[in-house]
């Protein structure tokens, strides 16, 4: 084949693809018309929601006994009998023993000192009738020379000296007694109120020190949970500078929730008094909220050194509203919703924040639809669009 007819057929070649790509153009469907999207931002809402009763103040801390002691002995000696309650982790009531010293040596002391205040009691019946028998020597020699016996007796002739020793002499040794009777009760360790067993560290055997500690033992009747607050959330709880600890005012009511087993235990406790002074490194000021009988009941106890949760029973003001968190906008603003789709700006003051909502005051209406998300800026008046809105 020549150049010249190569040179035609590619020509054709070219020419008829033109034309069928012409044709199919031609050819093709219109595409469909549709609208232009809306320029109206669409926004996604929640309610503001009117508020009654008391708002709670959340907050968390950690179990603390009530009132916790170093167990130790008053006296020296060696451990004879330790209870079997004396363990961590045992409980023992208000009274119970819970460990015995060898009272040998404090039974011989007593008895000693039983034995001198006998004496001194002899030695001061003696000293009586001996200054009886001398007065009335004394009285009967004035009787018969009386102008030998015009002015008063010697002390040491009537014998109020001796009689005066003998009586320090056995005041002396019943404090002696005394001293050694109470040594002797102190052989015994009791318990000073019903608690827990912390850590104990003695044996039968084991001699001990007056002072020195054998154990911890913390109240069983109550702990308390201390709740740092800021001073916003601390204002929400009634009455908190007129509490009195230990005055037993329950006014103030607390629920402390603790997780045990992936599951959450709620015990019921009461505001008790707040700390004087604000923490140093957090500027916050500690709440104590004490819990009784934390080891009653069916379900887990509340464990020292646990970590709670809890909410407290805060103010109840007349009129306020919950509205989503994330509705909350810098500077203490709520974007609200009127009739007509427009934006308001509602300045609010927050009294209280939890996980999900946010407790506010401000002129908002009941059940308003209020901005959660879909936009970052607004302005007054601003049009919007929700999921009711049909555009």
């Amino acid at each position: 084949m020549s150049r010249r007819k190569s040179f035609m057929l590619a020509a054709g070649i070219l020419l008829g693809a033109v034309a069928i790509a012409f044709v199919m153009i031609q050819l093709r469907p219109e595409p469909p018309l549709r609208e232009p999207p809306s320029r109206v931002p669409f926004v996604t809402t929640g309610s503001a929601v009117p508020g009654e009763g008391a708002i709670p103040v959340y907050g968390a801390g950690t179990v603390r006994p009530r009132a916790e002691i170093d167990v130790a002995a008053q006296i020296n000696g060696k451990v004879a009998w330790v209870s079997p309650s004396f363990q961590g982790g045992g409980r023992v009531g208000e009274g119970q023993i819970l460990f015995r010293i060898d009272d040998a040596d404090y039974l011989n002391r007593v008895r000693q000192a039983q034995a001198n205040v006998a004496a001194g009691q002899v030695a001061l019946l003696e000293a009586e009738e001996d200054a009886r028998i001398a007065r009335e020597e004394y009285e009967l020699y004035r009787k018969r020379q009386p102008e030998a016996a015009s002015g008063s007796a010697n002390p040491l002739t009537l014998r109020q000296p001796q009689l005066e020793a003998a009586r320090a002499a056995l005041a002396r040794d019943s404090a002696a007694l005394a001293d050694a009777e109470l040594a002797l009760s102190r052989t015994e360790v009791p318990a000073p109120f019903t608690g827990i067993v912390r850590s104990e560290s003695v044996d039968v055997g084991q001699f001990v020190a007056a002072g020195q500690g054998v154990g911890r033992l913390y109240a069983s009747n109550a702990v308390e949970v201390v709740v740092p607050l800021s001073d916003a959330e601390a204002a929400l709880i009634p009455n908190l500078w007129g509490l009195r600890a230990g005055d037993g005012n329950r006014s103030v009511r607390a629920t402390v929730s603790a997780e045990y087993g992936e599951q959450d235990h709620d015990r019921e406790g009461y505001v008790d008094r707040a700390e004087a002074a604000l923490d140093e490194q957090t500027r916050t000021i500690d709440v104590i909220v004490r819990v009784p009988r934390p080891f009653s009941g069916t379900g887990p106890p509340l464990l020292v050194g646990q970590f709670v949760e809890v909410e407290i029973e805060g103010v109840a003001p007349e009129r306020y509203f919950t509205v989503p968190r994330a509705s909350l906008r810098t500077g203490n603003e709520v974007w609200a919703l009127r009739a007509n789709n427009t934006i308001t700006i509602v300045p609010v003051q927050v009294l209280q924040r939890s996980d999900e909502v946010v407790y506010v005051t401000g002129n908002l209406e009941a059940d308003q639809a209020v901005v959660v998300s879909g936009i970052q800026i607004a302005t007054e008046g601003m049009v919007v669009r929700t999921g009711d809105s049909g555009g």
